[in-house]
Parts: structure tokens; sequence; C-alpha cells
């Protein structure tokens, strides 16, 4: 499938693929390997092609390849050669690989690079060491415009579908009752999936109420549930001049008994009530809640 036809600055391309400018106007010049166009005002930009291809030869090179012999290579024996590496479980190859479908909004290559990680690695692996990250790093490639809100729009689809798929393969879980939610207008609910799935793995009974849940909503769960754990997993709210409000409203809101994990910069230096539990981030989370 070619790449959605895109129009990308050489600091774009440094961004993507690692590799500096300079190093990519000297291969130019010396390999011909890519070949700039100009708009109507004379600016040089490359295509999607171009960047596919510089992702494939900076992953070569990272192999151990020649520049001088892969600048030869054509397009279907460069994707070739990273399709093997990507079969092998290698990390840059997958990355590679997942960027490229991210451009060309390819739903069946994204899908496949994830399933051959799952096979080699298992889900919890897969969501933790490929998918996880590479959000954050489109997220970086989003805040630095090298890409536009629909390419992670498009990948945040496919992962939250992927995690939630995981998490209806599984039956209930008779454990420990947790009751998954975000506080109101909170809306990045990815990580709280993720926490669905994986507690659903360990036999956990998982409760998702999903995103901005308001507080009094939590007090009837509250009392359907005696002594639940209730988790969220914050990115932008509450904002951080609220933060030990809302700490000190839903200690006060949850009867005697329930505990509560709250992650989240905006809890950084605020003292936790008993019965609550503030962590600086997901990662942080996972490890209190299944380690």
């Amino acid at each position: 499938m070619p790449v959605v036809d895109q129009q990308f600055s050489i600091r774009d391309l440094e961004q993507f693929s690692g590799v500096k400018a300079h190093t990519i106007r000297m291969w130019e010049q010396r390999y011909a390997l890519l070949t700039p166009q100009r708009t109507s005002t004379n600016i040089r930009y490359y295509t999607g092609e171009d960047l596919k291809k510089l992702l494939c030869v900076s992953l070569l090179l990272e192999h151990g390849h020649k520049i001088s012999s892969v600048a030869q290579l054509g397009p279907t024996k460069l994707a070739d050669s990273v399709g093997t590496l990507a079969a092998e479980n290698d990390p840059a190859a997958r990355d590679a690989l997942l960027k490229v479908a991210m451009l060309q909004f390819d739903e069946v290559a994204f899908r496949h690079v994830v399933g051959q990680s799952e096979e080699a690695m298992g889900f919890d692996r897969t969501a933790t060491e490929v998918l996880l990250p590479f959000l954050s790093g489109i997220g970086r490639l989003w805040l630095s415009d090298a890409i536009c809100p629909a390419h992670e729009h498009f990948v945040s689809h496919l992962v939250r579908e992927y995690f939630i798929a995981h998490a209806a393969s599984l039956p209930p879980g008779s454990g420990q009752t947790l009751v998954l939610y975000l506080p109101e207008r909170e809306i990045h609910d990815i990580g709280l999936l993720y926490l669905h799935a994986l507690a659903k793995s360990r036999g956990q009974h998982s409760i998702y109420l999903g995103a901005s849940v308001p507080m009094e909503d939590l007090a009837e769960v509250a009392r359907t549930f005696p002594g639940a754990t209730f988790v969220a997993s914050c990115t932008a709210f509450p904002l951080p001049d609220g933060a030990g409000d809302y700490v000190t409203a839903i200690s006060r809101t949850l009867p005697e008994g329930h505990r509560v994990f709250l992650s989240g910069r905006m809890f950084e230096g605020i003292e936790a009530p008993d019965g609550v539990c503030l962590l600086p981030n997901g990662l942080a989370l996972t490890q209190a809640l299944f380690q």
C-alpha cells in the first residue's frame, strides 16, 4: 500500500527516524537516497514514501548494514528486510513498521505487527514494551507537529480496541474487586483499559466504569461493593490546583473500608489521607496493584 500523500520537512524526518538533518542531506548528495521536491513557493519537502524509506534505511544501519549498500536496495527489498527483522521480534523493526502503518492509516498492517508481538511476548509485554511506549512517542511527535491529530487518533483507537478485545476474551474474575474509573472531565482511558485487561488476566473482579465519572456515582458503587478498591489513572484532570481537594473529597465520599489508588503527576507533593495511595504515574500504579 503506498503511503498516503503527505508532505514532511527535513525536521519531521529527523523527528521520526532519529537521523540528523545534516546526515540526511549528506545521504541525498552522496547516494541519491531521497529526492526532495519543492512547493510552488520553492520550499523543500519530502513525501510519505521518502519517510518510509528513511525509516527502513536507518533500521538496517542499526543492524550493521552499510549505507552504501542499503542505498542501492529497491523499495521491495527494503520492506522485506525490515519485515524479516520484525518477524524476529526486533524492537526497532516493530517500531518502524508501526510508524509506517500509522502514516498509511493501515489497520491491517498495524494489527499484524501487534499480533506478531503478542505471539512472541504475550499480552502484558506487548502492552508495556510495545504499545504504551509507542503511544508516548506518538504523543511527542504530535506535540512537535511532525504528525497531525488524525494519526494519533487512529493509533489510539486501535490500541483501545486491542485492550478492550483482550479484556472481553477473559472470564469475569472472582478475586479482589477493583473499580476502575476516571474523574469528571478526564477522558484519557487507554491506561485504564490496560489495567482492566490486566486485572481480569490476574483473576480480579474488575469493574470498568470508564471516563468522567461523577463523585456521587462512586459512592453508589461503593455501597454495592463493600471493601472494593477504587482505581484512577489520571492524565489531565483533576487540574493540579484542584488535585488536593479531589483527594480530600474522594476520601470523605467513600465509606470506611474502601481503598483508593490515584496516579498522575498532579498528585505529587500531596499528603495522602488514610485509605488513599497516591502514585506518580501508571507504571507505579500497575506495580502497586499487581506486584
